[in-house]
C-alpha cells in the first residue's frame, strides 16, 4: 500500500477530527461538509490563486523598476561617453578664448628707471646654444588692431634657454597691443595663437639665431633678424638689452618686436636719427648707436604722431 493510504488509514482511526475514510470508506457526520480530497482541494484552490497573483504582481514590479532604472541610467550624463567629465572643461574655439593679461597703459621708455647692476642680467649667464628644438607657448588671444590684414602669430622659444615660452608670449601680445605700436594705427592685425600660425616669432639662442638668420645676413651672435614667415629674437638681446638702450633689458624687448615686425610689415629699409636730441624711430638700428637721437621703443608717439627719420640703404 502506498504511503498516502497508509496515512490516510492513520486519519480514519482517530477520533473522527478529520472525517476522511479510509480504504472501506465511513460517511460523513450529518451536517458537515464532505472532508474528502475534493473538498480539500476546492479549499486550496482560492488560495494558491491568490498567491500565484502575488507572485506575478511582484515580478511585474520588479520588471518596471528595471526598465525605469535603464532609462534613468541612458539620461545619466555619466552614460553618455561623449560628455565632459567633471573637473575637465572642454577647450573653447580660438575665438571664444579670453584674452591673456594685456597692460595697455602708456609708459615712456625714457621715464622707466635703470636697472641697478645687481639686478642686471650678465651676458654670460645667457646660454650660447641651444639643442636647436623648440617649445610653442600654448596661449592665445583676441585679434587687436585697427585695420590691415590679420596675421596671426605664434611664439616659440628655444629649450634650455631659461625662458618661459607663456610669459614671452603674453609679453609679445602686450607689445603688438599697445596704443603705441603698429597694430593701434592701422598697420595691421594681430592674433596670438598656439596653432595654424602666419607668422612665428622664435626665441634663441645666438648660435642658432645665427643658424636661423644666415639666408638673411650675419647676425654675429649679436642681431636679430626678419626671415620668410617670421622673426627671430635673439636670447641675449631679449634677456639682457642693450647698452646702447637707455632702458631695462625688459623694454629694450618692446624695440626688439616693434623692429621685426616693422620690417615683416613692409618696413624693409632702416631709418636714421632725424637730428640731435630728438626720439630715435623704431626702425632705426639703435644698437649700433644713437646718432644723437634718444632711445625709443615705439613707432608711434603716445599723440598718435610716427616717429620717422631718413631712410638707410
Amino acid at each position: 500500500m502506498g504511503k498516502r493510504g497508509a496515512r490516510g488509514n492513520a486519519n480514519a482511526s482517530g477520533a473522527g477530527a478529520t472525517g476522511r475514510s479510509g480504504p472501506q470508506g465511513r460517511a460523513a457526520p450529518q451536517g458537515r461538509a464532505p472532508q474528502g480530497r475534493a473538498a480539500r482541494q476546492r479549499r486550496r484552490g482560492p488560495q494558491r490563486r491568490t498567491g500565484r497573483s502575488r507572485l506575478l504582481l511582484l515580478a511585474g514590479s520588479l520588471i518596471a523598476v528595471t526598465l525605469l532604472g535603464g532609462v534613468a541610467l541612458a539620461q545619466w550624463p555619466g552614460g553618455d561617453s561623449s560628455a565632459t567629465e567633471p573637473g575637465n572643461i572642454a577647450a573653447s574655439p580660438m575665438e571664444e578664448q579670453p584674452p591673456l593679461p594685456v597692460d595697455t597703459a602708456p609708459v615712456k621708455p625714457s621715464a622707466s628707471p635703470k636697472p641697478s647692476p645687481s639686478d642686471s642680467p650678465k651676458a654670460g649667464d645667457v646660454p650660447r646654444s641651444g639643442p636647436g628644438t623648440f617649445t610653442t607657448a600654448q596661449a592665445s588671444g583676441k585679434v587687436v588692431g585697427t585695420g590691415g590684414p590679420l596675421r596671426r602669430y605664434q611664439v616659440q622659444v628655444e629649450d634650455g634657454s631659461g625662458v618661459s615660452a607663456k610669459q614671452a608670449a603674453v609679453d609679445i601680445q602686450a607689445i603688438l597691443s599697445d596704443p603705441r605700436s603698429w597694430a593701434a594705427h592701422g598697420k595691421g592685425r594681430f592674433q596670438l595663437v598656439a596653432s595654424g600660425a602666419d607668422v612665428v616669432i622664435k626665441i634663441a639662442t645666438p648660435r642658432t639665431t645665427d643658424k636661423l638668420c644666415a639666408s638673411v645676413g650675419d647676425t654675429g651672435g649679436e642681431l636679430n633678424c626678419e626671415v620668410a614667415g617670421g622673426v627671430v629674437v635673439n636670447l641675449k638681446r631679449w634677456v639682457t638689452g642693450s647698452p646702447q638702450y637707455d632702458g631695462p633689458p625688459a623694454e629694450y624687448r618692446h624695440l626688439i618686436i616693434n623692429h621685426e615686425i616693422g620690417h615683416l610689415i613692409g618696413y624693409h629699409q632702416h631709418m636714421a636719427c632725424p637730428g640731435a636730441g630728438k626720439p630715435a624711430p623704431v626702425m632705426m638700428q639703435q644698437i649700433k648707436g644713437l646718432n644723437g637721437c634718444t632711445s625709443n621703443a615705439w613707432p608711434y608717439t603716445a599723440a598718435g604722431t610716427f616717429i620717422t627719420g631718413p631712410s638707410v640703404p
